[in-house]
């Protein structure tokens, strides 16, 4: 019996579950190999295992699929399109054939996954039933029995399942064929059982009573933490990202996923950065064991491991701690930036953001010409009304007011780069610091195109504000 095929094979009109004799038949040089069904789970457990990057929770579902929960977690992977696409993408990489879904309930996301068009479908919240409505009663997940009868029926389809009364169908198929439509419709709930890794450090903890109260799970974090950088300090590490799991008694799980900018070993700082996620935790009816994870870790620096600061820029305690409890609120999607120095002759041009990192040198800012605190992004226009013989501004108009220019230093002449176009290098400004009576401190420049370009021709911009 053939139990799997690749692609070439279905191409050929061969499919699981037909016998090899005729498999052989409509293609006599079929390439077979032995099944190997214990393999093929611990393969599958393993890919389980690797797709905790993407969430906390991930389970094996035999035969051939994984089920992630993703609440929670897409906003970090740049939305659920995005998390799905990059998923599949490196999936594919490694030389599957996979087809993904998303949705509010784990029935919907198989049932599309498997049925849908697509080979990637995100199912918009709450609209779970019209995804399902179209697809085949197979796609609940039902016994081949329970699939001829309803055939037999005239129920081909989820819609007409749905919409067809229920008594009759559970006295003639069964609780099951109920049961399997409400997990798909979300009106019952489908835990996800997790993977957990074999070789990370972690720690468990069950109870004798379901808890449910903040202080109870609070209580346990401080143990599970305790134990959790006894392990990370035993090994020389620190945890760069840690999951959270809450069993509850109705067998689901709550997960909660903190990071860290850097290696942690700190049990204060770890309890904090957790506690501070607890009031995303939906106890239900009772949580009846808790487990903390370390999903990534990382070798503590020389200077971790002794606890002496020998740089002076090096970020203190309080800068990590600070950008981690800032960094894991739910309220900061996006991640923290900060401003880092680019090398350019434009003054618009001399910064950029990048994520914020406590182990980031702190940029030089230091500039041998004085430079205002605030910059106009774009450069506001000016009206030069009078300058001198020279060039020196005289007076201006700004925002329909008229200041006479008491003071000015300059030019400083700046060109574009080169390197970015063929004609940036020909856009010339000459910059001024110009001070006027009631005590402003303008920063000007007057963009001069080329050396052709008269200079009383070349309009005038006011850059910052000093």
């Amino acid at each position: 019996m053939i139990s799997a095929v690749d692609q070439a094979a279905v191409a050929a009109g061969i499919s699981p579950g037909l016998p090899l004799a005729q498999a052989q038949a409509l293609v006599p040089d079929l390439s077979v190999a032995p099944a190997d069904p214990e393999g093929d789970a611990s393969a599958l457990s393993r890919l389980a295992e690797w797709c905790l990057w993407s969430a906390p929770l991930t389970s094996a579902a035999d035969p051939d699929g994984i089920w992630i929960d993703a609440t929670g977690c897409a906003h970090l992977h740049g939305g659920e399109t995005s998390m799905l696409t990059a998923l599949l993408a490196r999936l594919s990489a490694m030389g599957l054939t996979v087809r993904g879904a998303m949705a509010d309930t784990p029935g919907c996301a198989w049932a599309v996954a498997r049925f849908g068009t697509d080979m990637a479908t995100v199912v918009p919240e709450q609209q779970h039933k019209t995804a399902l409505d179209p697809l085949p009663v197979a796609a609940l997940r039902l016994d081949a029995a329970t699939r001829r009868g309803l055939l037999q029926l005239g129920l081909g389809q989820v819609r007409q399942l749905r919409e067809a009364p229920r008594a009759p169908l559970a006295r003639r198929f069964g609780k099951n064929l109920i049961h399997r439509l409400d997990q798909a419709l979300g009106l019952m709930p489908e835990p996800i059982r997790p993977v957990l890794p074999r070789d990370m450090i972690q720690d468990r903890r069950s109870f004798v009573e379901p808890i449910s109260t903040a202080e109870a799970i609070a209580t346990v974090i401080r143990v599970l933490v305790g134990a959790v950088c006894t392990a990370l300090r035993q090994r020389g590490e620190g945890a760069r990202q840690l999951d959270l799991l809450c069993e509850r008694v109705d067998g689901g799980v709550q997960a909660v996923r903190v990071g860290t900018a850097s290696p942690v070993c700190d049990a204060d700082h770890m309890g904090r950065l957790l506690r501070a996620r607890i009031e995303t935790i939906e106890p239900g009816f009772g949580i009846e064991a808790m487990s903390l994870v370390v999903r990534q870790s990382e070798r503590r620096s020389t200077r971790q491991l002794t606890g002496m600061a020998t740089e002076l820029s090096a970020p203190t305690a309080t800068d990590a701690d600070l950008l981690d409890r800032l960094g894991n609120s739910a309220a900061l999607d996006s991640g923290l930036v900060r401003f880092t120095r680019i090398e350019s002759h434009m003054p618009e041009r001399t910064q950029a953001t990048v994520p914020a990192r406590p182990d980031m040198m702190t940029s030089d800012w230091t500039c041998p010409w004085p430079r205002p605190v605030r910059l106009f992004s774009p450069p506001e226009p000016v009206i030069m009304i009078r300058q001198d013989a020279a060039g020196v501004p005289g007076e201006m108009a700004w925002r329909g007011h008229a200041y006479g220019l008491v003071a000015c230093d300059g030019p400083e002449r700046v060109h574009g780069e080169w390197w970015r176009d063929a004609g940036e290098y020909g856009n010339i400004r000459n910059y001024w610091i110009a001070a006027e009576r009631g005590g402003l401190q303008f920063w000007l420049f007057q963009s001069v195109r080329g050396p052709g370009t008269p200079d009383s021709a070349a309009p005038w911009f006011l850059h910052g504000l000093f």
